[in-house]
């Protein structure tokens, strides 16, 4: 499991994600992973913290630790749904 370390803004994004009223739950969902991840707890920590599955936390933690908080990150949208969106 790669260590995953947050510098200030960093962490102060991710805090302001996971609490403001105004985000959309699954990146709120990945903020709380992240900011978990970087205190020092395992996949398996945060899973059963969030109750979701340690294979999910993997895959945010290694996605952060590539892409750290660069918009592809915040804004996946399945290429199915955006096909979709597109006027026609």
């Amino acid at each position: 499991m790669p260590a995953l370390e947050l510098n200030d803004a960093e962490r102060e994004t991710l805090q302001n994600w996971a609490r403001r009223p105004k985000s959309a739950q699954a990146l709120a969902a990945r903020a709380r992973m992240i900011l978990l991840c970087a205190e020092g707890n395992t996949n398996t920590q945060v899973a059963g913290k969030l109750d979701v599955r340690n294979q999910t936390v993997g895959k945010w933690r290694q996605r952060f630790i590539d892409r750290r908080l660069m918009d592809c990150w915040m804004n996946r949208v399945p290429a199915h749904r955006a096909r979709s969106a597109m006027p026609r």
